[in-house]
């Protein structure tokens, strides 16, 4: 791609700032990323059709987001930030383990419905190779997991390395469990798959004594 394709222009940038606040514009382009990069996938995702979805020149794309892989990342950035907040926030919602085990699978299912697009290019990007992407998609299972070990921690006196081994297990049960139900379909509703989901968490971590 030539310098002159990759650079905005000047009249253009400045119409786009009169337009929209860059915070605006910068989230209507993620989502139009995401849109993109979840029907295509990022090898065959274009950069003009991402532009057109956002109702944008491509200079102007260019302008917030240098290539397609900064474009990517951010992407990333903003769900796995996402994801991980709501999992912190269930842990903390409540003191009572069995309850804590409910939300923690209810914050994988309602991230499912609210931000499917977005389930699906955390959990099924084909840039895991990548290592900026590697290192992003490691940082959310680990953020994830250790919101879980510091309590299991705390509550059973495990060692860390062991809380934490348990913490990503319980995370991954949820995530793989969550994902299947969303991509086969499943006749089972949504409230049924939860609570299997957290029953078979919640007969596994229970089986350790507290302190």
């Amino acid at each position: 791609m030539s310098t002159a394709e990759n650079s905005p222009n000047v009249s253009e940038i400045k119409n786009d700032k009169a337009r929209l606040p860059r915070d605006e514009r910068r989230a209507i382009l993620l989502s139009a990323a995401l849109e993109v990069f979840t029907a295509a996938g990022y090898h065959s995702a274009a950069m003009d059709e991402i532009a057109d979805r956002a109702g944008v020149s491509k200079p102007v794309l260019y302008q917030h987001f240098p290539s397609k892989l900064d474009l990517y990342l951010a992407v990333l950035d903003v769900h796995i930030d996402s994801l991980v907040f709501e999992i912190q926030k269930a842990i903390s919602s409540t003191p009572d383990n069995a309850k804590r085990v409910r939300a923690t699978v209810l914050a994988y299912f309602n991230f499912i419905e609210q931000e499917g697009e977005a389930f699906r290019l955390l959990f099924e990007s084909d840039m895991s190779v990548e290592p900026q992407v590697r290192e992003r998609l490691n940082r959310m299972t680990y953020d994830c997991a250790a919101a879980v070990s510091a309590v299991i921690s705390n509550d059973t006196g495990l060692p860390q390395e062991a809380s934490m081994l348990l913490g990503v297990g319980m995370i991954g049960y949820a995530q793989v469990m969550a994902r299947h139900w969303l991509e086969r379909d499943s006749k089972l509703t949504r409230q049924q798959a939860v609570d299997i989901v957290e029953n078979l968490m919640w007969r596994g971590i229970s089986g350790f004594p507290r302190t």
